[in-house]
């Protein structure tokens, strides 16, 4: 889909293109000729030209203010639709590195023909039985992702602790409104809570309880900007005893109450 279409296309719907937005698919926006801003987890990205950015299903997004003139392409694709050999060569799971990619000389190329190619066959729909048009676009797709994962660089060896940080990972996404305690990650996980502080430190430069709080934290600022509960309600949504408690938490780490920090996302 061409970016410029989003703006018309939202106004035609009597949408704002500006308003946060909470996709649960996933988003790979490209800039052309002309640099795009982007908010994503209330963090401001510019994309230059040739430039591409990857939105994880979940992740609060918004457009910059030159949308109506963006000059670019948006790919959209659900979870779970690239097949798992992808998933693990583009390096796709968890800490997931949040900056724009710039492929250059050979690699720029190949992003450009892999584009061109999955645009052509997805519209030709007609030509193909309806499952072997999917495999096609599974393929061609899981070509595009390859091509930004090389832009990205070669990933880091595995430690022999990213398995251990991985099934945290899992599971302070499941449960990060149940437990703040990594005691009782510790406990769910049969591992020590010094085992997971070692594993998130060497993945993420965090300890074990900030990585908690972090995404507890992100959480509350996602729903803050897009669900339109009060304060109190997203209090009971993650797990505090009371707004009292959840405002002193989100004040501690922010510097600002969670009323003051929903008026002051305005998003243009």
């Amino acid at each position: 889909m061409e970016l410029a279409a989003l703006y018309e296309r939202a106004r035609r719907h009597g949408n704002d293109p500006y308003a946060p937005l909470r996709p649960s698919f996933h988003q790979l926006i490209g800039a052309r000729d002309r640099p795009l801003l982007m908010g994503v987890d209330f963090v401001e990205y510019e994309l230059r030209p040739g430039s591409w950015l990857w939105i994880r299903p979940g992740q609060v997004q918004r457009f910059g203010a030159d949308l109506r003139a963006a000059d670019g392409v948006i790919v959209l694709f659900e979870a779970g639709f690239l097949p798992p050999a992808t998933v693990a060569a583009a390096h796709m799971d968890p800490p997931y590195e949040q900056r724009p990619l710039t492929p250059e000389g050979p690699d720029a190329e190949g992003v450009r023909h892999a584009l061109d190619h999955l645009r052509y066959e997805y519209g030709q729909l007609a030509s193909l039985p309806l499952q072997t048009h999917a495999e096609v676009l599974r393929a061609l797709l899981s070509v595009l992702v390859m091509r930004l994962a090389q832009a990205r660089g070669p990933a880091p060896r595995p430690a022999a602790s990213s398995e251990v940080f991985r099934r945290f990972h899992a599971a302070v996404e499941r449960d990060h409104a149940v437990t703040r305690r990594v005691e009782d990650y510790a406990a769910a996980l049969g591992y020590s809570p010094r085992t997971l502080t070692r594993a998130t430190s060497a993945a993420t430069g965090r300890t074990a309880k900030q990585y908690v709080d972090d995404r507890v934290l992100l959480e509350a600022k996602r729903l803050l900007q897009h669900s339109g509960l009060t304060a109190k309600e997203v209090a009971d949504r993650l797990g505090f005893a009371d707004a009292s408690d959840f405002t002193k938490f989100f004040r501690l780490r922010t510097g600002v109450t969670p009323g003051a920090f929903r008026g002051g996302t305005d998003p243009r």
